[in-house]
């Protein structure tokens, strides 16, 4: 290694090492939002509240039935640590973050440091990575699960043919671990790439001869059996709800009306396409500025090492692997692109790919001073565009959540209770604790009005739609972000 590259690389390392600081020491500035990352705190704060570890809960009494409980587990356990708090609410899902990219890491060095410096840049440095890297959501738990999953099946092949080694049951480890973050998800995006691989590479016969197939899928039932089982038991229905509502109707149906905590995200079939490049940014816009050049600047891929299979006659190592991420890669895309209920973390489990992928084509780039200068800007970039976005909303006191209304009520009026209209936001019952209450309509708040003193929080359109007698009962005490404070008179 060169000492310009030495340099370099270290200068990357150190770029890396401070944007993940940056976040880690961020995690508890900014409120949990509404809905989804205040929905899967909550969830987790009832869990650790009542110390149901088997039924994740959506409400007192209410099962909450749309996802498993793997990063429940974890940021309930956080939360019994450290407090009811955003830091501990979001710091599973940076440690996750942190696993994964280890975990890449140390796969690619074995073959090339490079290699496994660009990718982990890549993936660190990717929009969607870097915001799930400090919310609270699923999706980490099924890139942690398919990554392993993938990770264990090319190892049968990265190994002599007379040997089977101990890492291919990470494929099996990562499909339980998958099933319990995210559900039977995990195996559609790990057995979609690699049935592809195996398909377009003729390699059908030797995956089943290399892998333990059907241990590995008792090891695969014990890790995440068990809690499906318990969960029937415990909620009768689960199964039918799960399996069928949740894995087949949210996707095939447009606008699902059955999601019992929420509403169904409608979306033009193939827009998950689209999702991927707006996911990975800035690198579809940044490393077209490599290629500028690029013909001159190529290292001889015959200087490079080659590990060739022996039952291989078409293709290299190189050009194998390559193929397999690239079936990593368009996986989620392939799998969802007739689905007309999607969001953008769908392409999550495809980053890992899509990061090592670029990471072989640009380390085959000798101008490797621009190389890591592009990559540590793209980084830096990014972390400055969230973090810009954070600023604002924290000036503006413009988040969508709860927060600062609970706040206000909890020093103006302390044990005193406090009311939500219509649904009650997530963010309410996180920060009071599961002490806040909701009133269906304005009916409702009539005739608490009419029983005693009234607190409640309304958002500027709940305001705006109140009827004049009950709009003149009410006096505002305080105007915290999203939402009102509001009292009765008596109070």
């Amino acid at each position: 290694m060169s000492q310009t590259h030495s340099k370099t690389s270290r200068w990357l390392w150190c770029t890396l090492g401070l944007v993940a600081l940056a976040r880690l020491l961020t995690l508890g500035l900014y409120p949990l939002t509404d809905t989804t990352e205040a929905r899967y705190a909550e969830v987790a704060r009832k869990m650790a509240e009542l110390g149901n570890w088997v039924t994740p809960l959506y409400d007192y009494g209410v099962p909450f039935w749309a996802k498993p409980p793997l990063t429940t587990w974890l940021s309930a356990i956080s939360i019994k640590l450290l407090g009811v708090n955003e830091f501990a609410a979001r710091l599973p899902y940076f440690l996750l973050a942190v696993m994964i990219a280890w975990l890449l890491w140390s796969w690619v060095r074995r073959s090339s440091g490079r290699q496994a410096q660009l990718a982990v840049a890549l993936l660190s440095g990717t929009l969607l990575y870097l915001i799930a890297s400090a919310a609270v959501m699923t999706d980490l738990g099924l890139v942690l699960g398919t990554l392993l999953a993938m990770r264990g099946f090319w190892a049968a092949f990265e190994q002599g043919p007379s040997q089977r080694p101990k890492e291919v049951w990470l494929l099996f480890i990562g499909l339980g671990i998958g099933l319990l973050a995210k559900g039977p998800i995990a195996v559609v995006l790990s057995g979609l790439p690699i049935g592809l691989w195996m398909l377009l590479s003729g390699n059908i016969k030797a995956s089943w001869q290399r892998l333990p197939w059907v241990k590995g899928t008792f090891l695969t039932l014990a890790i995440a059996a068990p809690w499906y089982v318990m969960a029937e038991i415990r909620t009768p229905g689960f199964w039918e709800y799960f399996f069928i509502g949740e894995h087949w109707k949210r996707f095939t149906v447009t606008g699902w009306a059955g999601d019992k905590y929420g509403t169904a995200h409608a979306t033009q079939r193939g827009a998950i396409w689209l999702f991927a490049v707006a996911a990975s940014m800035p690198w579809p816009a940044l490393l077209p500025l490599l290629s500028i050049g690029r013909k001159t600047a190529l290292a001889d891929p015959a200087a490079a090492p080659q590990r060739h299979f022996s039952h291989f006659n078409h293709f290299n190592y190189f050009n194998h692997f390559n193929l397999y991420l690239l079936a990593w890669s368009v996986a989620p895309c392939l799998f969802f692109t007739l689905s007309g209920n999607i969001l953008w973390t769908y392409v999550l489990p495809a980053l890992p790919a899509m990061a090592l992928l670029a990471a072989r084509w640009l380390s085959r780039d000798t101008r490797r001073q621009w190389v890591d200068s592009v990559v540590g800007v793209g980084v830096v970039t990014m972390a400055l565009l969230i973090a810009a976005f954070f600023a604002r909303e924290q000036l503006n006191d413009s988040w969508k959540s709860a927060k600062t209304v609970v706040l206000a009520h909890q020093a103006r009026y302390p044990g005193q209770p406090l009311l939500f209209m219509g649904d009650l936001p997530y963010s309410a019952s996180y920060y009071a604790q599961g002490k806040v209450k909701s009133l269906p309509g304005n009916a409702e708040l009539a005739a608490r009005l009419a029983a005693g003193p009234v607190l409640i929080a309304l958002n500027p359109d709940q305001v705006n739609a109140l009827p004049p007698d009950l709009a003149a009962r009410l006096q505002l005490q305080a105007t915290s972000g999203a939402y009102r404070l509001y009292a009765s008179p008596a109070n």
